[in-house]
């Protein structure tokens, strides 16, 4: 499954930890903290400047192409949706791997509430980041054991939210995601540099609903003033799959949700838990042999799929149509948008769902 725009991942902010100092962190956390610092510097030293890339006669031409791309959308991003001008996205790093960080998840048996671990400045989250995947495997082992439903997934890119000072600690553009379709890369793109703009601690499903937000308002005008008829083409298609991938997957997380809330015994409740998670991958297999065409991207999602897998989607689209509503409210103004984020953000979480609306 495509993920654009990806979780703000604790992982790089524990720079920020360090710097209020570690006695306030539990001293089983320290390890994690101590990778996190770790692979986030040994990323940013991985990074030089896109001109660099682009005068070095090494430099493949269809990466030299892509760099290319990446700057014209960092600048679309500036002047045409507001996002902050600094040098994220400025530099490139080939971390030689596929995925930037791999996230963990988890849930329990019958409840599609994500398990949570709160630290300093970014609060309680709904994931661990870790930046080598057998370390994020053997975590997960240990959540398996508790009890718990678990899902391992790599992240091609995360936001330090444009805390961290100089062009050394900005967000760089990666391999893991450089290569992607146009419009998919801009999406990216977007949605990270969305995470700098505005951010509630602790309130994982406001800020990356935001930041989807603002990859869907910033796609459709890259499309409608830069994207070629073919890249236009390419992206109705994805589209189009994420829309029924999206609406299969609300309807098992409401059916699902129907199911933990009631009465019943638990027997039953695993009962017919098992009923809908086969009935959805039955209409997965539906979509892919019919309107889909084949498309096997999302086959691993649907075969590993369970409570925590449900769980985070709801994390990046579950507040979507609410952000989109406040941007139709202020006039399709990005900087009056963000200034009512902004404040939203600054509220105490019931109030600020409450202000946001249903």
């Amino acid at each position: 499954m495509r993920r654009a725009g990806l979780v703000a991942l604790l992982s790089s902010l524990a720079l920020a930890a360090g710097a209020l100092g570690l006695t306030s962190v539990r001293a089983a956390d320290i390890g994690y903290l101590a990778q996190s610092v770790s692979g986030h510097f040994t990323l940013l030293r991985a990074a030089r400047p896109v001109p660099e890339w682009l005068a070095d006669a090494q430099t493949p031409e269809a990466l030299r192409d892509r760099l290319l791309l990446s700057q014209q959308i960092r600048d679309f991003a500036v002047a045409r949706l507001a996002l902050p001008d600094n040098p994220s996205y400025r530099r490139y790093a080939d971390l030689n791997r596929g995925a930037a960080v791999w996230n963990v998840v988890a849930a329990p048996e019958l409840s599609l509430k994500l398990e949570t671990w709160c630290f300093p400045v970014v609060g309680c989250v709904g994931y661990r980041g870790y930046f080598e995947r057998a370390e994020a495997e053997a975590f997960a082992a240990t959540l398996r054991e508790q009890g718990f439903e678990v899902d391992v997934y790599g992240v091609p890119a995360y936001s330090t939210l444009g805390r961290l000072p100089g062009a050394f600690f900005a967000d760089p553009l990666l391999n893991t995601f450089i290569g992607w379709p146009e419009v998919e890369l801009a999406r990216l793109m977007f949605h990270e540099l969305a995470h700098q703009v505005a951010f509630a601690s602790g309130d994982t499903m406001f800020n990356e609903s935001f930041a989807t937000a603002v990859e869907r308002i910033g796609s459709r005008l890259w499309i409608a003033e830069r994207a070629s008829p073919a890249e236009v083409a390419a992206y109705e298609t994805l589209e189009s799959r994420r829309r029924e991938f999206r609406a299969l997957t609300l309807r098992t997380r409401d059916a699902l949700e129907a199911v933990y809330r009631s009465d019943v015994p638990a027997a039953e409740k695993r009962a017919a838990k098992a009923v809908l998670m086969q009935r959805m991958r039955d209409d997965a297999e539906a979509l892919k042999q019919g309107p889909w065409r084949g498309f096997a991207g999302y086959d691993a999602w649907f075969a590993r799929a369970n409570n925590a897998t449900l769980g985070v989607l709801a994390s990046y689209t579950e507040l979507v149509p609410q952000f989109e509503r406040l941007f139709e409210r202020e006039g399709r103004d990005a900087e009056r948008f963000y200034a009512a984020v902004r404040e939203l953000a600054a509220l105490p979480k019931d109030e600020r769902r409450a202000t946001l609306g249903p």
